[in-house]
């Protein structure tokens, strides 16, 4: 099997990318930054993103759109500036879908999966207030993960939207409720539960159905 993950370079991505590659597959891992054996990526520009996809010359069986930011967590109402709407959605949405659409050719010949790591904030159901940008990028990458599936289900290719849990990490922080391995070791089973059968499910780590 050939992965790919974006934002690999700490937290849930790394942990995915440690997995994976301990299971023996092909696992490529991004981050803004090459090192580590990571490939350069910034999710937020067109042309990186079809270098990636020129780079990537075999068919992919999983992607995993993981890089995202939390830009506007201490904000209060006189706060939220238009530049951290613009520079949130550029990574959380538009990055997701500039990074699948570069990939789209090697999705389409291994009549791959793509997992997007969204979060139980982009839930209508959850709206306690506060974190405005955060909760509307998250609840519009679940909109866009729900739309590429009734897309692509077609070609063969299933789309799964996921809450990866409150994890320990350095956006989950300190106080959160699973570590790491907890959330990768959910995670990877639902993805390999992913098929055209539930093909745009909004699920938790573990398993169980996340309201919309």
């Amino acid at each position: 099997m050939t992965v790919l993950i974006t934002g690999a370079n700490r937290g849930i991505g790394a942990g995915l990318l440690a997995h994976y590659r301990s299971k023996g597959e092909v696992c490529f891992g991004t981050a803004r930054k090459a090192s580590d054996g990571l490939l350069p990526l910034d999710v937020t520009d067109p042309a990186a993103c079809a270098a990636l996809g020129q780079h990537i010359d075999a068919p992919l069986d999983l992607l995993i759109c993981n890089a995202g930011v939390y830009l506007d967590r201490d904000q209060d109402l006189t706060g939220y500036a238009p530049e951290l709407w613009a520079d949130s959605f550029a990574t959380n949405v538009t990055g997701v879908f500039l990074t699948l659409q570069a990939l789209l050719p090697q999705l389409r010949a291994a009549k791959g999966k793509i997992a997007i790591i969204s979060s139980q904030m982009a839930s209508d159901t959850r709206a306690p207030g506060g974190s405005y940008i955060y909760r509307a990028s998250k609840a519009a990458v679940l909109n866009l993960g729900r739309n590429l599936s009734a897309d692509l289900a077609p070609e063969g290719i299933a789309v799964g939207i996921y809450h990866p849990g409150w994890v320990q990490t350095d956006m989950g922080g300190a106080a959160a409720s699973i570590s790491v391995a907890q959330s990768v070791a959910g995670l990877t089973r639902c993805f390999e539960a992913l098929s055209l059968q539930n093909t745009g499910c909004f699920l938790n780590y573990d398993g169980s159905v996340h309201p919309y």
